[in-house]
């Protein structure tokens, strides 16, 4: 469904300004008491940001409140080892993201004196900031005016100014800057930046848009041309490669099991991982847990977890990256959602 007809658009303000009918809708219909919203420091809004990209908001509320009551400030976070950084972060995805937090933070705190900075060049500048949550920051913890272009903004501007393409092209984004420019208010910065959002989150969704209720569908141009179903545009498909991992649960007579740290590029940078084995690694007495099928952006990833018991003699390489945990003390480290998965299944999957 794409064009509206047989009913009234709900749209406040008929045809007048689109900031005055956006937010019109939203003092009635947005969101109010995310919480985030009830106490908005530049903090706040910072990890508040950082935690949305690319992450639903019901996702990330349990998240936002764990961090806060274990870090209420940035010089909680700056203090705190990465380590307990990653592991509050675990199964939320994206982990360069709790990297760039922890390194902002410190850098705040040795270069800013413990603030964040109040311009959005300066926000810039630092791991993991880029220019629509720099702006974000700015109009929501400061409501300065700061036009944004997070994922919800730029496919309510692509629908409402129909503006064709991918928005991952420079052309498209320019073209998506430029309305938002034009569109951002004078004042209200931080009612604006929040109803914008709400709107690309509750009515202007990506599939099944609520163009019924819009407050600003009487002159959206994709309604008018029924295009809404193809704005905005998607990159061009392209199918995800698999690929294929053997990772050893090694576990000894205490009941440890081996931890290892990996690298800090790559996926799951900096995380606590279990051993992964060679394709030619000798794991005959292993015993094959139930496999697993992890999505990334750009790839699938197949996990076979292979369970070995062995004595507290065996010959284990000894490396700073390596620990030897109890079950309950390796779930207290930063483990992507995959390996949480398996240490916490292995319970279930003893020999009955």
């Amino acid at each position: 469904m794409s064009k509206v007809s047989g009913f009234r658009v709900q749209d406040s303000g008929g045809t007048g300004p689109f900031a005055s009918r956006l937010l019109g809708w939203w003092e009635i219909h947005g969101r109010h008491d995310l919480p985030w919203q009830l106490e908005r420091t530049p903090y706040r809004v910072w990890l508040s940001e950082i935690m949305l990209q690319q992450t639903q908001v019901a996702t990330v509320v349990p998240y936002f409140q764990r961090f806060t009551t274990r870090f209420p400030e940035l010089s909680d976070l700056a203090g705190a080892e990465l380590d307990e950084v990653m592991a509050l972060w675990s199964g939320l995805g994206y982990y360069a993201r709790a990297r760039n937090l922890h390194a902002t933070a410190r850098i705040c705190r040795d270069h800013h004196d413990g603030k964040l900075p109040e311009s959005p060049e300066a926000l810039r500048e630092l791991p993991g900031i880029g220019q629509s949550t720099a702006n974000a920051i700015v109009a929501q913890a400061l409501d300065r005016r700061a036009p944004i272009l997070d994922g919800n903004v730029k496919r309510v501007l692509a629908r409402h100014a129909a503006i064709p393409g991918w928005p991952g092209k420079a052309a498209v984004l320019r073209a998506l800057w430029q309305e938002s420019e034009r569109r951002t208010p004078a004042d209200r910065a931080c009612d604006y930046t929040q109803a914008i959002m709400d709107l690309g989150a509750t009515l202007c969704r990506r599939s099944k848009p609520d163009c019924a209720n819009c407050p600003v569908a009487s002159d959206c141009q994709a309604l008018a041309q029924d295009l809404v179903d193809q704005l905005p545009e998607s990159r061009s498909a392209r199918p995800r490669p698999r690929r294929r991992v053997q990772l050893a649960i090694l576990e000894d007579e205490r009941g440890r099991i081996l931890l290892e740290r990996r690298p800090p590029a790559g996926i799951w940078g900096g995380l606590w991982s279990l051993p992964e084995l060679e394709d030619d690694e000798d794991m005959d007495n292993a015993r094959a847990l139930a496999a697993i099928e992890h999505h990334f952006t750009h790839f699938i990833l197949d996990i076979q977890p292979l369970h070995l018991s062995i004595s507290d003699n065996a010959k284990v390489d000894d490396r700073p990256d390596r620990e030897w945990l109890s079950r309950s003390e390796a779930l207290t480290r930063g483990l992507p959602r995959p390996i949480r998965q398996i240490i916490e299944s292995l319970a279930d999957a003893e020999p009955k």
